[in-house]
């Protein structure tokens, strides 16, 4: 049984979606795994009232008191802040100390971040103080924090992706209840590689457009007489008749058939179908790009490039408006589709993307 401890150390992961945009806050169904990069936390505790974090991604220190309330706290400052409110809402007794953050996860790629940071800080904070906690209740606590301290209206994806993830595995989420399942995901094993492609533009999760397309689901959800759009789900597109704003109901089409390819990736990862998983992902595109409209011209370019230079399939991951593509490429043509990609973005004067082979990490633990 870990014992509390005056330094404790703690790290995160950032997360990809492999596919399933936007269905966690309908109740449905989406596919992540972990990076391998991560946010680490070194947490001092101290017998004082205050909390003082530092980051080496920022010039200052923040002090803020245990008693913080929504909206004393702004900027990256406010996730630590947000999970220290959540925390002694949810019960429990948080010390006061020093905390100092390494970032591993870039912000604003659309890869976690702010969701790695809050899930290292309430991991910090539970091993200093020797609290047991469920992770699916600390999952809860983070996205309380990021929903309603911080007022980014996300759903509980990223929370649950960083807390329970594996190496060489998915994570197939039912947000119904919740509960989770593993998936094998070992593309490299069969001669597949996924990359990721940061474009370097960014996103912001707490802006109006996120809002706008969780505002759209639930009128819907409403116009179709149910509380979630997951309620619908066996009755098919067919159902969106019902539903009288012509956006509302595109954007409610998008939710409906995603869930259904997140089951059917599943079932194609599961045979090691690696090439109608790359279909299903450049499905999941066109329907965040057409239904849901939470792509870029940016970003749509890239996607394409990637698969006529030979990508199995490429798609966007995250919550939309800029960040990250992924890619799931013959291992031997990584570079091919990496070079037509950048050799692309360069002539149409977009910034040099950032490629990577990646694959799925460890989920959130000590260090």
């Amino acid at each position: 049984m870990t014992k509390a401890s005056d330094v404790v150390c703690f790290s995160a992961p950032g997360r990809v979606n492999l596919i399933g945009e936007h269905t966690d806050y309908n109740k449905g169904f989406a596919l992540p795994i972990a990076l391998p990069e991560r946010t680490a936390v070194t947490f001092q505790r101290a017998e004082v009232e205050t909390m003082i974090v530092s980051s080496d991604r920022a010039q200052d220190r923040v002090e803020f008191p245990l008693d913080t309330t929504p909206g004393a706290v702004t900027g990256w400052a406010a996730y630590v802040a947000g999970i220290v409110w959540a925390l002694r809402r949810a019960g429990h007794a948080v010390p006061g100390g020093t905390m100092s953050i390494s970032g591993g996860v870039e912000m604003g790629s659309g890869l976690a971040s702010s969701a790695a940071l809050e899930c290292a800080v309430l991991g910090a904070i539970l091993r200093a103080t020797d609290r047991q906690v469920d992770l699916i209740e600390q999952a809860r606590i983070a996205s309380l924090a990021e929903n309603e301290y911080v007022g980014a209206p996300t759903g509980l994806m990223d929370q649950l992706a960083i807390l329970f993830a594996e190496p060489q595995r998915a994570l197939l989420i039912d947000f119904s209840r919740p509960v989770t399942r593993s998936v094998v995901f070992d593309p490299e094993a069969s001669g597949v590689a996924l990359l990721l492609i940061n474009s370097h533009a960014t996103h912001r999760h707490a802006g109006g457009e996120y809002a706008a397309r969780r505002a759209s689901c639930e009128r819907a959800a409403t116009a179709l007489g149910v509380s979630f759009l997951r309620d619908v789900q066996d009755r098919g597109v067919a159902v969106l008749d019902g539903v009288p704003d012509p956006d509302d109901a595109r954007r409610a089409r998008h939710i409906i058939t995603e869930n259904l390819r997140v089951l059917d990736s599943v079932a194609a990862l599961e045979s090691r179908d690696f090439t109608t998983f790359g279909e299903l992902m450049n499905a999941s595109h066109a329907s965040m790009r057409d239904d849901f409209e939470i792509t870029t011209d940016h970003i749509d370019l890239i996607a394409a490039t990637a698969v006529r230079a030979g990508a199995l399939g490429a798609r966007m991951t995250g919550g939309g408006f800029g960040g990250c593509v992924i890619a799931l490429v013959d291992a031997d043509g990584a570079e091919s589709v990496a070079a037509s990609v950048r050799n692309q973005m360069r002539d149409s004067g977009h910034p040099d993307p950032t490629i990577t082979r990646t694959r799925s990490g460890h989920g959130a633990g000590a260090w």
